[in-house]
């Protein structure tokens, strides 16, 4: 199993086409965001994490999304960074053989300064994907 994407997102629609076929619409793709209020503050933003079971993958696996601070790798090559983990995220994933599917995050983040989190998705202990999200400082 593979992940193909991973990004936060504002909206999911899915509408069956011929094939049949599923068409996923993402809106609202963002990596920033101005702070709702004075700090600190807790956000919800949504990640969606697109999967692919190649043909002839094994069909479940776990996938583990850990939100930090730390936006750099450790060096040590598993993509896990050094910093204490602001949110962990572990959820069963099941999908056919030769078939795409979705997982949808949503963590509760609080923000003690305007800057960086990362968060580090990954399936069984295949590769670490890093996606970052940063909170900016709020719109006057």
């Amino acid at each position: 199993m593979r992940i193909v994407a991973a990004l936060f997102i504002e909206d999911i629609d899915l509408q069956s086409v011929p094939g049949p076929a599923t068409r996923i619409s993402l809106s609202g793709i963002q990596f920033s965001a101005p702070a709702p209020g004075p700090l600190p503050v807790t956000i919800g933003p949504h990640l969606v994490v697109l999967t692919w079971n190649p043909p002839g993958g094994k069909e479940v696996a776990a996938l583990e999304v850990v939100f930090s601070t730390d936006t750099s790798d450790d060096g040590d090559g598993d993509g896990d960074g050094d910093a204490e983990p602001l949110a962990r995220n572990v959820q069963p994933v099941t999908i056919e053989a030769g078939k795409f599917s979705y997982q949808l995050i949503r963590p509760e983040l609080t923000f003690d300064a305007h800057q960086t989190i990362v968060a580090r998705c990954r399936l069984d202990d295949g590769p670490v994907h890093l996606v970052p999200y940063t909170l900016l400082p709020p719109v006057r």
